[in-house]
């Protein structure tokens, strides 16, 4: 059975609706990540999702592994997470004013995540970051940030940066629009090299306020921390007066209850937080020691505000999804982490059967396939990777009925909803896809 062709798609539908949105929308889409640049083709529309699968607008089914980029650990459309937000609707969708339900979510996420003893709902992972590295800044009164090449903390100014003439020079923008001048305050790193980190700490002595760093990274497909490595951040952010960050907008609550600084055991001094957080509406935190977090507004004097911050909706949802990881959190992540180790482990099987050179990741509920012959530690190393191969593998595992990231540098997701049957169809697909890519 494994041998059989599957059909080409029939995207007709998706097809017109993408060249009709690109007449309003640029590019199309409200997000690149959606674009299909990576890998070429028409972006899927679709109208509906279940559990752990897409439909989208021509009829076609696919087993996902995008999860609205992270959020739905407990699969489209919960039950109770729907429920809940049904019933917060019924009440007004927003009210510009505090409510209990922020709260109970606020107590949830002290609970859970160990940096944090109080923490700031805002509308989005950009938000958070952009607002956390404010506070940064703030409390240590200094202008400099070092973040880490491949690393993304969403589209603030200071975050799109790359790399300068040389080891120990200024970020350059990566966009238009972002200035010079608010460049020269970025410090760029190389992910998983602490000696690099302890040079630009030693070349700007005094002046660098805060290390922001995915303690996972997620945007150059999933790459996990060397040992030592997170550990090597906090020792130098200690010694260097710095604040640490972590960017667990992806990790937070997905590869542990309380995130990557749980699973490897170093805490930050603050932590972004978005996905999982709201259940899947547009939803961030920041949040961390209670010193650091009194310098925020209306408390201390860094501002930082917005009028749907702590929205109804979202923190019904996010409550909803808080307490079931609560309630679970003594078995909800080894079930994660045993489907995650043998769908690595049947995607080695079936690479090894073909002969293809491939690097996997897996860490909690998330990972990566690269293809490529050497080991991915950074991103020059994923940048080296064979990201054509990748793009028919990709549209023959779409043809296949299973819906991946359209790129070769995002992770994969899956939740609490993939099962023994997901599995063992995730894998015939793959087997079927990989013979026409080998």
């Amino acid at each position: 059975m494994d041998d059989v062709a599957s059909p080409a798609l029939d995207i007709r539908t998706s097809e017109a609706l993408y060249a009709k949105a690109r007449h309003t929308i640029p590019g199309g889409v409200n997000s690149p990540a959606r674009a299909f640049k990576s890998v070429g083709g028409t972006p899927l529309f679709i109208q509906d999702a279940q559990g752990t699968t897409l439909t989208d607008v021509d009829g076609n089914t696919y087993i996902d592994y995008v999860g609205s980029w992270g959020p739905m650990l407990f699969g489209h459309a919960d039950p109770d997470t729907v429920a809940a937000v049904q019933d917060a609707a019924t009440r007004s969708t927003s009210y510009g004013a505090p409510t209990s339900i922020e709260i109970d979510v606020a107590e949830l996420v002290v609970d859970l995540v160990p940096s944090i003893d109080k923490v700031r709902m805002v509308n989005s992972g950009t938000e958070a970051t952009m607002s956390a590295a404010r506070v940064a800044r703030g409390y240590t009164g200094r202008d400099k940030i070092i973040k880490f090449a491949g690393n993304y903390h969403g589209h603030g100014d200071f975050f799109l940066i790359g790399a300068g003439s040389g080891p120990l020079t200024h970020g350059t923008p990566d966009s238009p629009g972002v200035t010079e001048g608010n460049a020269k305050d970025t410090l760029l790193a190389r992910y998983n090299d602490l000696d690099h980190v302890e040079q630009l700490l030693e070349a700007h002595a005094g002046e660098v306020a805060c290390i922001i760093v995915e303690p996972i990274a997620g945007n150059m497909g999933c790459i996990p921390p060397e040992p030592g490595f997170l550990e090597g951040l906090r020792r130098l952010c200690d010694h260097h007066d710095a604040l640490l960050i972590f960017d667990e907008v992806m990790t937070g609550f997905r590869v542990a209850p309380g995130g990557a600084q749980e699973r490897y055991g170093v805490i930050p001094d603050l932590t972004t937080l978005g996905k999982i957080i709201g259940g899947g509406l547009p939803v961030g935190a920041y949040g961390g020691k209670q010193a650091v977090m009194d310098h925020v507004s209306p408390e201390g004097p860094v501002y930082q505000a917005g009028t749907l911050s702590g929205n109804p909706l979202a923190m019904h949802a996010g409550y909803t999804v808080l307490q079931k990881i609560h309630d679970r959190r003594d078995t909800l992540y080894d079930q994660l982490e045993d489907y995650a180790e043998a769908l690595a482990r049947g995607t080695r099987h079936n690479l090894d059967a073909l002969g293809l050179s491939y690097y996997t990741t897996q860490v909690g509920a998330m990972g990566c396939l690269f293809f490529t012959e050497r080991t991915v530690t950074d991103l020059d190393d994923a940048k080296a990777c064979d990201t054509e191969r990748y793009a028919d593998y990709f549209h023959a595992m779409l043809e296949e009925g299973v819906y991946l990231a359209p790129s070769q540098f995002e992770a994969y997701f899956f939740g609490a909803l993939h099962d023994e049957d997901t599995l063992d169809a995730t894998l015939k697909a793959q087997r079927r896809a990989l013979k026409r890519v080998h």
